[in-house]
C-alpha cells in the first residue's frame, strides 16, 4: 500500500488546497501520485485544470459507492500524478451519508480494495476546511495528517482541535493514525508575528514541524488560475522551491 496522506485543518484559507496540488505535483516529478479531492469547493480539482463542466463522476460517486476508484480516476497535465475530482453532488454527501451503515469508513472500503492503489505510491487527501464527515471518512483512511498552518496568530487556536480530533479518531476508529506533520505556510519573513507564531509552533510540536516553510508568494495565488501547480506554472518561484523542498522533507520522513 501507498502511504495515504490527508490535509487537513478545519479553519479555512491556511493554504490547505494549495500545499495538496503543489506537494502531490512536487512529489510526481519522482512518484506516482494519487490526488482525491473531498473538498465539495472543488479548488483542487480547479486548480489542476479540471473544469467543472469536465470532471464526471468523483468523488462523491467513490463515496456513495456508485463508482469504483478506477472508474474515477482522471489524468493531470502533471505526468505521475493523477486526480479523483470533486463532483458536484459532494456538497449533499455529508447530509446523505449520516443514515448509512459504516458511514466513516465509505473512503476506506473504497480506496483500500485489494490492489485499488496498486498504480500508486502515494496518495494525497484533500478535507474541506471542516471536521464533518467528508474530513472524517480522510482521516479513517488515510495513515497520517499533514497540518497546513498559517502563520498568523488565530491559526494557533484551531490546531489544538484538529490535533484532538486526530487522536479521537485514533483511539476509535483508527489506531495506526498519525500526525505526519505541521506544514507552516503563508510565511512572511518581514513581519515579526510569523516568526512569532512559527517559534510558539515549534516549542509546542517539535520535530513534528517541517523545517520547510512556504513563503507568500504571488506565483502561488496566480497558478491555480492557470490550473497548473506552481512548478510548472513558474518553478523558479520562491513557492515552486519550497514545496520541492517540503516535499523531499516528506520523503526522508518516511524513511
Amino acid at each position: 500500500m501507498p502511504r495515504i496522506i490527508a490535509l487537513a485543518n478545519q479553519k479555512g484559507g491556511v493554504g490547505k488546497t494549495t500545499s495538496a496540488i503543489n506537494l502531490a505535483a512536487a512529489l510526481a516529478a519522482s512518484r506516482r501520485v494519487l490526488l482525491l479531492d473531498l473538498d465539495p469547493q472543488g479548488n483542487a480539482s480547479t486548480g489542476l485544470g479540471i473544469a467543472r463542466a469536465a470532471r464526471g463522476a468523483g468523488s462523491y460517486a467513490l463515496l456513495t459507492g456508485q463508482k469504483t476508484l478506477a472508474e474515477v480516476i482522471q489524468a493531470t497535465p502533471v505526468p505521475n500524478l493523477s486526480l479523483v475530482a470533486a463532483d458536484p453532488d459532494l456538497a449533499g454527501a455529508e447530509v446523505e451519508l449520516v443514515g448509512e451503515e459504516r458511514r466513516e469508513q465509505r473512503l476506506r472500503d473504497a480506496i483500500r480494495a485489494p490492489g485499488a492503489l496498486a498504480a500508486y505510491d502515494m496518495v494525497f487527501l484533500d478535507c474541506p476546511p471542516s471536521l464533518g464527515l467528508l474530513t472524517l471518512n480522510a482521516l479513517v483512511a488515510a495513515d497520517g495528517v499533514l497540518v497546513p498552518l498559517q502563520t498568523e496568530f488565530f491559526a494557533l487556536e484551531g490546531v489544538s482541535q484538529i490535533t484532538q480530533t486526530i487522536e479521537r479518531v485514533r483511539r476509535a476508529l483508527n489506531p495506526s493514525l498519525a500526525l505526519e506533520g505541521i506544514l507552516l505556510t503563508m510565511f512572511d519573513r518581514r513581519n515579526n508575528l510569523s516568526e512569532l507564531v512559527a517559534a510558539d509552533v515549534r516549542g509546542f510540536f517539535k520535530d513534528k514541524v517541517l523545517e520547510t516553510v512556504i513563503p507568500r508568494n504571488i506565483r502561488l495565488s496566480e497558478a491555480p488560475s492557470h490550473g497548473l501547480p506552481v512548478n510548472l506554472y513558474d518553478p523558479r518561484s520562491p513557492g515552486a522551491l519550497a514545496y520541492a523542498k517540503a516535499a523531499q522533507e516528506l520523503l526522508g520522513r518516511r524513511a
